[in-house]
């Protein structure tokens, strides 16, 4: 995920409702503004509009002109409590991460798999973690490394996506990455050779790994603990309302079972307490 912003930015429809934000708005107006029945702000009446950065499956990504995953059915879950549906917006991480998309009103949530960690907390609210992520390695098969020392022992080319946890663990370790834009660019350097080995999010492996094309040359070497959980976020100290309906909807989630459903549908097996 990058730190260079994109110069255009692109509206998805959902399933739930056709994504109604403008290309050529470049902000929310402070008129926009709206609240719901439960007293939550909105940036657009009825709708809850969520800022992520497109390719990130099985998070977020486009599927027949639509955008599905593990993130977009949470946030479905929070627009069916608002009462209101859920758009998207595709933005770049970097403007995600430090809060200006939120600051400038541009969207409401931001749900872009996106790991909690102290400096991000100075930017934005965080919702409770939903999700317990650690870093996994991929490289073509017969590459021998299991760590990332070894990357850096046998001096390997190691990818990574930019403005990412994994990326700073690979800075954290003494490994200078190649830095890609997107998940998707960033397999694709593997791909093409750019480099030996990446690091990203295990789940986003697994992914890839269930396409028969990237099971047949690559592999997985191992994981990178890292003990990295995921939340949603809400402007800091902006939207307290909204960041409770989110933590409510999760909860909820996790008590009656649809968490799980959907940890299964767009993840794989559950691991036991992933629901705690």
């Amino acid at each position: 995920m990058t730190s260079t912003a994109r110069i255009a930015r692109r509206c998805v429809p959902l399933a739930v409702t056709a994504c109604l934000v403008a290309l050529t708005t470049s902000c929310s107006k402070s008129s926009d503004v709206t609240t719901t029945a439960g007293g939550v702000k909105l940036v657009h009446k009825g709708r809850l509009t969520t800022c992520t950065h497109l390719p990130y499956a099985p998070f977020q990504s486009e599927k027949n002109g639509k955008v599905v995953g593990f993130d977009v059915s949470l946030m479905d879950l929070v627009a069916k409590k608002l009462d209101v549906k859920q758009d998207i917006i595709d933005k770049s991480f970097e403007t995600i991460k430090t809060g200006a998309d939120l600051n400038a009103g541009l969207c409401d949530v931001a749900a872009a798999g996106m790991t909690i960690t102290d400096e991000r907390k100075q930017n934005l609210d965080f919702s409770d973690p939903y999700f317990d992520a650690d870093q996994a390695l991929l490289a073509r098969k017969g590459v021998e490394a299991k760590t990332l020392d070894d990357v850096k022992a046998k001096k390997l080319r190691l990818g990574s996506q930019a403005a990412t946890t994994g990326e700073d663990k690979a800075h954290a370790t003494g490994v200078d990455p190649q830095s890609f834009e997107s998940s998707d660019a960033e397999l694709n350097g593997l791909r093409t050779g750019r480099v030996d080995v990446l690091i990203q999010d295990y789940p986003v492996v697994q992914n890839w790994l269930k396409d028969s094309s990237v099971a047949a040359k690559f592999e997985l070497l191992g994981t990178v603990p890292t003990g990295e959980r995921y939340g949603f976020a809400v402007k800091k100290g902006g939207n307290p309302k909204l960041l409770a309906a989110i933590n409510d909807a999760i909860g909820a989630a996790k008590k009656d079972g649809t968490y799980k459903k959907l940890y299964e549908k767009w993840i794989g097996p559950m691991p036991k307490g992933a629901d705690k």
